[in-house]
């Protein structure tokens, strides 16, 4: 993959390369959302989930699923029936606010048994990790090579400020369920998750009350006359080493980690149909609507400072914007050389230490799943962010869900899906799945396969479940077929 991009505003550039690390492969199984085959998956979605489900029990030995969005920068000449050979990669151009949201997750074992029909238990292993970055408004282009050449054209977007929040955790839930309320009407189910984790790694970086003023003497200059910054990331970090293997630097960031807890809540209303059933026919876990609610990732991780951690204001005397660029030239190879240059070039600067906590991406909601004919259903999701709520105030992960759509045809054994998704940053993206057996997969966004710009738009994942066994019994109008004599 080739690569395009030029100098910028070092602040920004730091913030900016923070977020790509951590582009990699959250929670969103859009396609199976609603569905009551979403079995030991659908509890992270609804701990209320697990009960209605026609099968025993059910395991998710592997999961893996990821989404990003982002218009910092763009992906060309790539999709996933090309050859990257030809790809690159360039910053965007223009004025606008900068965002990146990366959600990933993995399912390790995730295990759902039901002890009878109104009562199920789930358990299992996930590891996460998310990253939110924004910006102020500033112009970008591709000719910026400069310092100076950056501040001329943000003059009037003064102010420059930006922000960058990561947190990865591995976590061990349990979960358990019931039947509250049962009628010939209607069938109310609820559930909570219990969540105990340790923080894998923890950052955030910002940049804020960034200002300027221009002068000549004798060419072009900006002095720089003030900024707010900050800087950390969790001391585990410390400990990876290029000398060690994969598997060692992944146990050391968990011996070395923080606790963390959170919760979810969830229940399920589920309006029931007002047909009569066929003799050796079991509609128990038939119905006309299914209404969720759901109060998720309820909790935060906490992390220790690195001793490399740092908060910093203002500026030296005459800092210019070419002693800024000499200051930070390329023998800038560590986090402790930038500590250094950066100390020379800020009028305060004082090290972060003690415990920091980062709230996980709580949020509300509500899944509404409409049987249609056969099996055919529709299903809509609003999602509703939370952690924001306290501002600046918390260090906090959001979400990028917020509105999704997703018709389905499906039965125990194969599923075809077709979601729609309108997120927080005011996408609109068509996506596809499906299942086949025990295995699931499906794309966020198809344009993963149709355009050569869209990889660093959408997502994907892929799954295998395996359920308890026995063939399901004869087909009923309905759509789920619940397998004979498992209750």
């Amino acid at each position: 993959m080739n690569r395009r991009s030029n100098y910028i505003f070092p602040g920004i550039i730091l913030v900016i390369l923070l977020f790509n690390s951590f582009i990699i492969y959250g929670q969103n199984y859009h396609a199976i959302q609603g569905s009551s085959y979403a079995g030991s998956i659908g509890v992270h979605n609804n701990p209320a989930s697990i009960v209605n489900t026609p099968f025993k029990w059910d395991v998710t030995l592997l999961g893996v699923q990821g989404k990003v969005s982002t218009n910092i920068l763009t992906i060309r000449n790539y999709s996933l029936l090309s050859s990257p050979a030809t790809s690159e990669y360039v910053y965007n151009w223009g004025l606008s606010k900068k965002f990146g949201i990366v959600s990933t997750n993995l399912n390790i074992l995730n295990a759902r048994i039901a002890i009878d029909r109104k009562r199920s238990i789930a358990f299992g292993a996930n590891v996460r990790a998310y990253a939110n970055i924004r910006s102020n408004d500033y112009y970008y282009f591709d000719s910026l090579k400069t310092v100076s050449a950056f501040l001329e054209p943000n003059l009037r977007n003064q102010p420059l400020g930006a922000e960058f929040v990561n947190s990865s955790w591995i976590e061990l839930y349990g979960t358990y369920a019931q039947t509250i309320f049962d009628n010939e009407s209607g069938r109310l189910n609820a559930g909570v998750t219990l969540k105990v984790s340790r923080g894998l790694s923890g950052t955030h970086a910002s940049i804020a009350d960034g200002r300027f003023s221009p002068f000549t003497s004798p060419t072009p200059q900006f002095s720089l006359d003030n900024i707010t910054a900050r800087y950390g990331y969790s001391s585990n970090l410390d400990q990876w080493s290029d000398e060690n293997n994969a598997g060692s630097n992944i146990r050391n960031l968990a011996k070395f980690a923080q606790s963390g807890a959170s919760l979810d809540f969830g229940a399920e209303w589920l309006i029931r149909a007002g047909d009569v059933p066929a003799y050796d026919e079991d509609n128990y876990f038939d119905y006309e609507w299914k209404i969720g609610l759901s109060l998720l990732d309820v909790g935060l991780n906490q992390f220790r400072y690195s001793n490399n951690s740092r908060t910093a204001t203002g500026f030296q005397p005459n800092m210019t914007s070419q002693n800024l660029l000499r200051k930070f030239d390329s023998t800038i190879n560590s986090i402790r050389t930038f500590n250094d240059s950066l100390a020379t070039t800020v009028a305060q600067i004082s090290a972060l230490s003690g415990v920091y906590r980062i709230l996980n991406p709580a949020r509300m909601v509500l899944n509404i799943d409409k049987y249609i004919t056969g099996n055919f259903f529709v299903n809509g999701e609003l999602s509703l962010n939370l952690a924001g709520i306290f501002g600046k105030k918390r260090f906090y992960v959001q979400e990028m869900n917020l509105l999704t759509v997703t018709p389905r045809w499906e039965t125990s054994k194969l599923g075809v899906y077709l979601p729609f998704s309108f997120n927080t940053q005011k996408q609109l993206w068509m996506g596809a799945a499906f299942k086949a057996g025990p295995l699931l997969f499906g794309l966020h966004n198809l344009g993963y396969i149709f355009s050569k710009e869209s990889l660093l738009k959408g997502g994907g994942y892929i799954a295998l479940i395996i359920r308890a066994p026995g063939s399901t019994g004869s087909k009923r109008y309905r759509g789920l077929d619940c397998p004979p004599n498992v209750w």
